[in-house]
């Protein structure tokens, strides 16, 4: 059986994800993410530009300075307001953590090949990375840490 078949079995199989409560938790969330995560990106985008532009620091180090310090105040938010779960499991902070390295990571890679390789001006290519990655938190969330299956 191929992988294609499986995948579609798993997805008909899983009626979770065509009930229509589970479409709706799921826009709430998204919903609550976004107002968390406009809150947070807004003021972290203000002091990249800030300490790029006005302080003329090299783009990768502000991000390997502001980045953690956004995970720290996003898994409050995200853990308490919009997945709704208590801070409690350790699983799910380490799962957090790795699902922030992966777009911390990727953040990286895409200021190096944009900015340093192709020579794009790195506050766009900033903002754009805090769209792409911002989506791809939400399903690393969603799906891998605060799952069903996670306490609260």
């Amino acid at each position: 059986m191929e992988k294609q078949d499986l995948v579609w079995r798993y997805l008909v199989s899983n009626k979770q994800l065509f009930s229509t409560s589970f479409r709706g938790r799921t826009l709430y969330e998204l919903i609550r993410y976004g107002i968390v995560g406009l809150t947070q990106n807004s003021i972290g985008y203000a002091v990249y530009l800030l300490l790029t532009l006005v302080l003329a620091l090299e783009p990768k180090l502000v991000v390997a300075i502001t980045y953690p310090l956004g995970v720290l105040i996003s898994y409050f938010g995200n853990a308490k307001y919009t997945f709704k779960k208590k801070i409690k499991d350790h699983s799910m902070i380490l799962k957090y953590l790795t699902s922030h390295f992966i777009g911390y990571v990727l953040n990286l890679y895409l200021l190096y090949l944009f900015v340093d390789k192709f020579g794009f001006p790195h506050q766009i290519i900033q903002l754009i990375c805090v769209a792409l990655i911002s989506i791809l938190l939400f399903l690393l969330f969603k799906f891998f840490v605060f799952t069903s299956q996670s306490k609260g």
